[in-house]
């Protein structure tokens, strides 16, 4: 990589802020008791302020003597309202009600409402510099409202309908006057001015009464000279005439109806029995007749007497004889008497039946009559409609008249409103308080001159240190790329480079505060005949689950060109391989890219570059490769943890993703697997047995178990025998 670019050459040191404050403390504390007894003297000296609160509830008022209707109607009125409220709020501040406060208390003659009269220096200099304008221009009436507003403070409580009324005055007698006064005027005004509107609607309502009352006289009176032409005379206040006549006429046809029927079937009766030889002394009509009744008595006492006379006498006795004879005429009298009756009942029904025929004629003759009254009942109910609705507004204004007589007098009508709280003569000043104003100035002293000593030990430079160098040195060790260096063979490369530290060693001292989370799993590693040939190494990968395999090269840039030989290897063999180069000379990235100042992965962890845009195909293979990148290293590996996200899509995308770390640590590496299911392979294409045990031990220590060495041949086997 290109050299790299420092982006912080100092830090502010907290601890000489401290002893720089701590260093000039009796200053300080001498200009924090200066400005406090300044602030002491000059709440002293300020004039006392003296303030006094009178409340008013507003809530709909009617009379002890008031009905209870009126009672709801006034409470069923807008006070409740918002709005409203706000409004009295604005009225308790009219300037009227204003002058009548100042008129009634004489304010005008106090040099506190009218300060214009007594101006100060100042105010005559900026009067005469044209930057004020002169206060004796105005009317003193209009000096002493406006002395009188900004003293005055009128408010609704929230959540209520209480107004607060506050003034504020030199004098405690005047603030408790003054708020007092002003809810006695308003009370007034409120209550006058329910007086004056019952007075208004009295004297309205006079002619307009007088005026309905000619209206429904003549409302009547046509009412009655209607039904009089017409005919339209009530009966029982509800009906008129013809069609009373209706309904007696129609009753009586009924009842006529039903004696006809009667009649006729009483009539029937009796000619039953006559034709049939019956016994007719059973029918109603027969027994009711004192004549029957009396024959039919004879012919008992003759059958009795003749039963007698038969058991002492022959059939041919002349009394026996006699009686059967008088026996004989007694029931033809009889005979005679029960036609009598038959006819009476006859004639009867003939009677009900012209009655029923002269009551139709009459029916006939009266619906004739109602039809006509119907159509006449129009135009009456017309003129009755317009009568009573002249009548009820008559008695709407009556009553609304009677009740605005009523109130005519002041005590009847209260104002809506009363005083729930009235002002008292404080006692305390309001303003000024000489222990806040002393401590706030105090505080507030004490914190700005701490405030500009340091920012004057800052602008000295005193409170700056350098960077730690530690941190420095890592970063300028990234060395230049080296465009003569020749490409490697497909082998172990035979060129030795200087060793370049690994970027997972570039990073801050806060990222030693993240947790290194260890890996651990059994599985051997390639034992082909105790080769570690790239050969070798290239079919145990081929063979291993493991999607991602993390290259270490202690010995520098002869390590990372054999990691490029086996990747190139795998790629041949068809696999889907990527390498990623971590390393700190970027070697792998000369080795491999076309150009060398392509986008990588620098870059991408710095946010410069999308995704896509830092995958590039190797020049000799089917390989890809992610290259160093043109970053800042050590603000790239700031953002090392998202080093996971790459590796998770990567993984996602190919068969095995391959990681060059050039002379990378266990510390580094177990930053970047982070538990994941890794090979490591360690790239020494000539043997050290020192740098082989001593990077055994530590990656066994840390729990990595599959460690795969790729060298060349003998002197591993007999290292890693040494090593067992």
């Amino acid at each position: 990589m290109s050299g790299v670019v420092r982006d912080q050459d100092v830090d502010i040191d907290l601890g000489q802020l401290v002893r720089a404050v701590w260093a000039r403390r009796l200053r300080i504390l001498t200009i924090t008791l200066a400005a406090a007894g300044v602030a002491f003297a000059g709440a002293k000296i300020i004039s006392p302020q003296y303030r006094s609160e009178t409340r008013i509830l507003i809530e709909p008022r009617a009379p002890a003597f008031a009905s209870t209707q009126q009672a709801n109607e006034a409470g069923a009125g807008p006070l409740m309202d918002e709005l409203n409220i706000a409004s009295q709020v604005q009225l308790l501040q009219s300037a009227d009600l204003l002058k009548k406060v100042i008129n009634d208390l004489k304010l005008y003659n106090l040099p506190e409402f009218d300060d214009a009269a007594n101006g100060s220096a100042m105010s005559s200099i900026l009067v005469k510099l044209h930057l004020k304008k002169n206060p004796m221009e105005n009317p003193p009436e209009e000096r002493v409202i406006d002395a009188f507003v900004e003293r005055l403070q009128v408010y609704q409580v929230p959540g209520s309908r209480v107004i607060g009324i506050n003034f504020t005055s030199k004098d405690p007698k005047l603030a408790a006057a003054i708020p007092n006064a002003m809810a006695k005027v308003y009370l007034s005004t409120q209550s006058g001015a329910k007086l004056a509107s019952n007075s208004e609607a009295t004297r309205w309502l006079e002619p307009e009464i007088e005026n309905l009352r000619q209206k429904v006289g003549e409302a009547e009176k046509k009412v009655a000279e209607y039904r009089t032409n017409h005919g339209l005379l009530q009966t029982n206040g509800t009906t008129t005439f013809p069609a009373q006549q209706l309904n007696d006429i129609s009753a009586e046809l009924t009842r006529v109806r039903g004696d006809k029927a009667n009649a006729e079937a009483r009539a029937q009766a009796v000619r039953n029995a006559l034709s049939s030889g019956e016994a007719s002394d059973t029918l109603p009509d027969i027994m009711s007749s004192q004549a029957i009744q009396r024959l039919k008595a004879t012919e008992s006492g003759l059958q009795s007497q003749i039963s007698d006379l038969q058991t002492s006498l022959l059939n041919s006795h002349p009394r026996l004889k006699s009686l059967r004879a008088q026996l004989s005429d007694i029931r033809g009298q009889i005979r005679q008497e029960t036609q009598k009756i038959l006819a009476s009942i006859e004639n009867e029904a003939k009677v009900a039946d012209l009655r029923a025929s002269e009551l139709e004629r009459q029916k006939d003759a009266v619906q004739a009559n109602s039809a006509r009254a119907g159509e006449d009942e129009v135009g009456l109910n017309a003129l009755e409609r317009e009568a009573n609705a002249q009548r009820q507004l008559l008695e709407t204004y009556l009553v609304r008249y009677r009740e605005a007589a009523s109130r005519a007098d002041s005590n009847s009508s209260p104002a809506d409103a009363r005083i729930v709280s009235r002002a008292i003569e404080p006692v305390d000043p309001y303003f000024p308080k000489v222990v806040p104003i002393v401590v706030v100035a105090a505080v507030a002293t004490l914190i700005l001159s701490a405030i500009v000593t340091m920012l004057a030990e800052l602008f000295s430079g005193r409170a700056l240190r350098a960077v730690d160098a530690s941190r420095d040195a890592v970063e300028a060790e990234t060395v230049a790329e080296d465009k003569d260096v020749p490409q490697a063979a497909p082998g172990v490369a035979a060129v030795r480079r200087p060793v370049q530290p690994s970027m997972l060693a570039v990073v801050t001292e806060d990222d030693g505060k993240d947790v290194i989370e260890e890996t651990a799993a059994a599985e051997e590693a390639p034992e082909d005949d105790n080769e570690f040939s790239i050969a070798s190494v290239a079919d145990y990968l081929t063979g291993s689950r493991a999607p991602l395999a993390i290259a270490i090269s202690p010995t520098g840039d002869n390590g990372s060109a054999a990691t490029v030989a086996l990747t190139r290897m795998l790629a041949d063999a068809g696999r889907r391989v990527i390498l990623i180069d971590m390393t700190g000379s970027g070697y792998p990235t000369e080795l491999m890219a076309e150009d060398q100042t392509a986008l990588g992965v620098t870059d991408l962890l710095c946010g410069e570059a999308a995704f896509g845009d830092t995958i590039h195909g190797d020049r000799l293979s089917d390989a890809h490769l992610i290259p160093q990148g043109q970053s800042d290293v050590r603000r790239a590996m700031r953002g090392v943890d998202r080093l996971s996200l790459l590796l998770d899509a990567l993984a996602a995308a190919y068969d095995l993703v391959v990681v060059e770390c050039g002379a990378a640590d266990v510390a580094g590496i177990s930053r970047l697997t982070r538990s994941r299911d890794v090979e490591i392979v360690l790239s020494l294409p000539e043997m050290d047995e020192t740098i082989f045990v001593t990077l055994m031990t530590e990656f066994q220590t840390a729990g990595y178990e599959r460690v795969v060495l790729m060298s060349g041949g003998e002197g591993a086997e007999q290292a890693l025998g040494q090593a067992a």
